[in-house]
This record gives structure tokens, sequence and C-alpha cells, in this order.
């Protein structure tokens, strides 16, 4: 007998996703000087948002919801490494999975797995260079700073955008839809850095639809399209390590690569763990 949790993920099947997050892109773009210090006042009521250390601690202060959601950082507070050669965590967020890359598979939830080329559209090439290595899967919560950093200093080679569909992503539809990472919407930017190249992976969700990168435009969303759209690059694609490399204007995933033999997680990570922006998530071997 289906569970209410497999019919709720089941809906997300029939619901116009793209549609119900074109609408709220325009909704979180108003501008009210009354409407969006309420708005904002009743989301910080119902997740922990923590504006202290946010640049703008005024919420009345905030143009849109967007606004407000896409915050930036006060400097200093989150340092990175203080070793060079450490990989620092890009996001805020939760730690969902991480490991090895076993046969061109990742674990997406517990008994559930999806496959390397397909997470990279089908790039058999790019797949061929992650072979044997590591994977880490990041989960942005509603409250989370939702600016994403560079984990290493580096070249970013290429980008592209994979579009898809917009499920949304939490424990639930990790559970339950099959391939999901694979299947939603997202944008994959390559890199260059002394610890090889490194993949990092945006991933798109229900009311989240919208990824911006500091490096290349994305094209506009179009229903129905399936090929990967490669971007052109602009002048900004030398990053040091923490510094912006795109940002979600709601929150959603960010997935890491690693090619083999490069790095080793730091031992007290596991599945479940929180994270902050720019403590050492992995070390060279």
């Amino acid at each position: 007998m289906p569970t209410l949790e497999s019919l709720q993920v089941a809906l997300q099947h029939v619901l116009p996703q793209h549609l119900l997050s074109r609408l709220v892109r325009r909704l979180t773009r108003l501008e009210h000087a009354g409407l969006v210090p309420h708005a904002i006042r009743r989301f910080m009521r119902h997740y922990p948002v923590d504006l202290d250390e946010a640049l703008e601690t005024d919420c009345t202060r905030y143009a849109s919801f967007n606004h407000f959601f896409t915050r930036e950082l006060r400097g200093g507070c989150r340092p990175m490494p203080e070793d060079a050669r450490a990989v620092a965590c890009p996001c805020d967020g939760r730690m969902s999975e991480l490991g090895p890359i076993v046969d061109d598979v990742l674990l997406q939830a517990k008994g559930r797995r999806y496959g390397l080329p397909a997470l990279l559209a089908g790039d058999t090439g790019l797949a061929r260079r992650f072979h044997g290595g590591e994977f880490a899967t990041i989960y942005l919560a509603p409250h989370d700073y939702h600016r994403v950093h560079s984990p290493l200093a580096g070249r970013v080679l290429r980008a592209t955008y994979v579009p898809g569909a917009l499920f949304s992503v939490n424990d639930r539809t990790t559970r339950h839809v099959e391939n999901l990472f694979a299947r939603n919407e997202r944008v994959i930017v390559v890199m260059e850095t002394a610890l090889g190249q490194v993949c990092v992976i945006l991933v798109g969700a229900m009311l989240v639809g919208f990824i911006e990168l500091v490096c290349a435009d994305l094209p506009a969303q179009v229903d129905g399209a399936r090929q990967p759209v490669p971007l052109a690059l602009g002048a900004k694609r030398d990053l040091e390590r923490g510094e912006e490399l795109g940002r979600f204007n709601m929150g959603s995933t960010v997935i890491l690569l690693f090619e083999r033999g490069r790095v080793r997680w730091r031992k007290d990570i596991e599945a479940g763990s929180l994270l902050r922006l720019g403590e050492v998530l992995a070390e060279p071997v």
C-alpha cells in the first residue's frame, strides 16, 4: 500500500514543475516596501535563518525576497582553511552522501544509486576522467546561505547547462525518485586545479530552477528542452579558493567530483554531517 510519503512524491510527477518555478521566480522578485519585510519575517519564524552573519542584518532593507534569499555574508565569517592545499567546503549545508565512485555509480540514498555518465549528461569522456574518483553531495536547506564558492583555486575550463525536471530535492525524493540528480536541471562546471580537474555540479529543484554563475550566463528555460547547452565563458574564469562561483535563487544541491587518487575526505565527515562554507572538506592524498 502506498505511503503518504510516496504519494507526496508521486504528485510531483504530474505537477507543472517549470510553470510553478517560474511563478515563484516572479513573486520572489517583486519589490514592495510592506510585503517583502513581512514575507521575510514569516520565513524566519519558520526557518532558523541567522541574519547576524549577513552583510545586511536588517530584514526591512532587502528589496525583494530573492535579494534576501541570495544575501551576501559579511566579510570574515567564513574563513578558508589554513592549509592552502585543503579542499574547502563550497557552501553551507548538510552532507547527503559521499564516498568513492564505484563502477561509475554514485550513491543517491540508502538502496538507491545513479550513474555517473547520466549525471554528466552523457559526456562519456568527462565520465572517464572521474572513473574511480570521489564524490560528495551537499544539500542546501531553505534557511542556508545560498551562494556556492570554489572549493579550490583554479580555472574554469567549461560550463554546461543541462535542462531537465524540477523535482524537489529532499530526503523524501532522494528515497523515491530514481536518478533524481541525473534528471533534474543542473549546471556542470569543470575546473582545472592543483588537484587535477574538479567538477562542481549545481542541481536545481522545484521552485529552485534558477541558477546563476559568475563565469557565464545561462539560457532561458524552455519547457521540454533536453539537449545540454555549452555555455560561453566570460572574463571571470580564474577563481581563488572561496571565491563565489554561483548561486541558487532558492536552495538545492551541490555535487563535487574529484579524480581518482586525488583527495581523502576528512575523517569525521559522514552522511548527515552539517557543513559550513570554508571548513576543510578533504585533503590531498
